[in-house]
């Protein structure tokens, strides 16, 4: 707990340093998640749930510092997801697991902070393709994968949230027809 706390505040300063500094919210995020979660992971070794709890843990700081110099959470949402894909191909573990996990915690922590959980979940999506292209992956998983974890985040906020989510997250986006998995739905019957 304290160790997760501890990467939540570090990445919150850091980019609030970083927007003060440049002004530039997209490469902020970028530079900060990327760079936090190669140290991280290269640090820890984390994979499975401990390596989607360090993603959850970088993204939410990288929001909630966004939020509170007033910067836009949306274009936090897709730099952090592209810092995502760049850190998972530098530390050669599997990227999709990795970009559901960071969607989900970029919708959940635009909540947290009050903000449109429509725009942060479509800039992830954004994001995960502008990242995929560049890494070689294919952009339709990766859209894909942004999707789930924005609805499943936003499903976590509330019905009417994850409605909002599912909206903006369905259809084309940025070229790419964006096609969601929906595993957590029939996590939600077997639970009844």
């Amino acid at each position: 707990m304290h160790e997760q706390k501890h990467i939540v505040e570090t990445v919150k300063t850091g980019i609030i340093e970083s927007i003060r500094g440049t002004g530039e919210v997209v490469d902020a995020a970028i530079d900060t998640v990327s760079g936090t979660l190669v140290n991280t992971l290269k640090s820890t070794g984390a994979v499975g749930a401990a390596l989607t709890g360090t993603v959850s843990d970088v993204l939410r700081g990288t929001i909630l510092g966004t939020a509170h110099v007033g910067a836009d959470i949306g274009a936090a949402a897709k730099g952090g997801v592209i810092g995502v894909i760049r850190s998972t191909r530098e530390v050669g573990v599997e990227a999709t697991e990795s970009i559901g996990a960071g969607a989900r915690a970029v919708v959940k922590s635009a909540a947290e902070v009050g903000g449109d959980l429509g725009s942060a979940a479509r800039s992830a999506v954004e994001g995960s393709i502008a990242g995929a292209k560049e890494a070689g992956l294919r952009a339709e998983e990766a859209a894909s994968a942004a999707a789930s974890g924005a609805i499943k985040g936003a499903g976590e906020v509330s019905a009417t949230a994850g409605e909002q989510v599912r909206r903006a997250v369905t259809g084309v986006i940025a070229g790419v027809k964006v096609v969601v998995k929906e595993p957590f739905r029939s996590e939600e019957r077997k639970k009844r």
